[in-house]
């Protein structure tokens, strides 16, 4: 009795899959507008907690003043 054959390839992950996919759809312009959109959502998000956290620092020392 013989064992499998061991999978030489590995399987691509979802992400690899949709990258994959996104590359047949677009063009190469397309795809860095899209990633660099994306970059711009994630740093507006990190702008916005860092805005909230001063926020509640700055509450926090006027409440502790008389």
């Amino acid at each position: 009795m013989q064992a499998a054959p061991v999978r030489a390839t590995a399987i691509p992950s979802f992400t690899d899959a949709l990258r994959a996919v996104e590359s047949l759809l677009m063009s190469s312009g397309q795809r860095t507008a899209r990633r660099n959109a994306w970059t711009s959502v994630l740093e507006d998000r990190r702008r916005a907690k860092d805005r909230v956290e001063a926020q509640r620092v700055l509450d926090q020392t006027l409440a502790v003043r008389p």
